[in-house]
């Protein structure tokens, strides 16, 4: 699997383009991102809950890489913080334009979750 580019609105994944934000499983299978399960503590899918969080999260997985958007607005609630150190899960915030340079190369156990706006 490849993550191809990125621009304002869309990611491209193995030639498929996405024009919503996206979680790559451990599996590699493509999901819609969940983001009402942030949206209905903070009003905005910048902050990630908790309940997003556990819904990200999979056993097995070493690291999260999550793309921030493509000028780096989101970031993890404090609660997911403490959620993914307590399963182990290493979580890397980078703008989405540079994540996807990471999740390529990254030979661990990984998902990502990317925003593909601001």
């Amino acid at each position: 699997m490849e993550i191809e580019r990125t621009t304002f609105g869309t990611i491209t994944i193995d030639g498929k383009t996405y024009e919503h934000d996206v979680i790559i499983r451990l599996s590699g299978e493509i999901a819609k991102r969940k983001k009402k399960l942030s949206k209905k503590y903070y009003g905005t899918s910048h902050v990630l809950s908790k309940d997003e969080a556990k819904f990200v999260y999979e056993d097995g997985c070493e690291q999260l890489i999550l793309g921030s958007g493509q000028m780096g607005n989101v970031h993890l609630s404090p609660e997911a913080e403490t959620y993914f150190a307590k399963k182990g899960c290493t979580v890397l915030l980078q703008p989405t334009p540079k994540a996807i340079h990471t999740f390529n190369n990254s030979h661990a156990k990984k998902i990502g979750l990317f925003h593909i706006t601001c």
